[in-house]
């Protein structure tokens, strides 16, 4: 979605809002510990894409909750916002997190052959068997 200065202030401002509304005015337990990670607006602010951040799970019962409060939601969000028009909701879950996740549990277990010293190019030096000077040794 295109974006310009005023239209990132104005997601902030609807994620807030979003996300005061699914903690304190949606009774659905479905919507328990969901995440409002971030809004887009667009320019005429007719249109506001959410993401949502929950555990992966429950991601389709996250989604089909939203999907059945959608309507509450969005006439909740355009008595807080004020504005002019209130926009069309569209609901996208946030995996973002769940990536951060899976790549922190892969630096957390190091392969081996990560702690071998390299050379500049990132060869592995070979250990010194007192073999130097011995160099080629046959003819091809």
């Amino acid at each position: 979605m295109k974006q310009n200065q005023n239209s990132r202030r104005s997601g902030e401002i609807a994620r807030e809002k979003l996300a005061s509304i699914l903690l304190f005015e949606v009774a659905d337990p479905d919507l328990a510990l969901v995440t409002v990670t971030g809004a887009e607006v667009s320019v005429d602010r007719t249109y506001v894409r959410a993401y949502v951040s929950c555990e992966p799970e429950r991601y389709d019962e996250v989604m089909a909750a939203l999907g059945r409060a959608k309507g509450r939601i969005r006439s909740l969000l355009g008595r807080s916002l004020g504005w002019r028009v209130t926009p069309e909701l569209s609901f996208h879950i946030d995996t973002s997190t769940d990536e951060a996740e899976c790549i922190a549990r892969a630096l957390q277990n190091v392969p081996e052959t990560l702690a071998v010293e390299k050379d500049e190019e990132g060869y592995p030096i070979a250990p010194d068997d007192g073999d130097a000077g011995a160099g080629g040794g046959g003819a091809f």
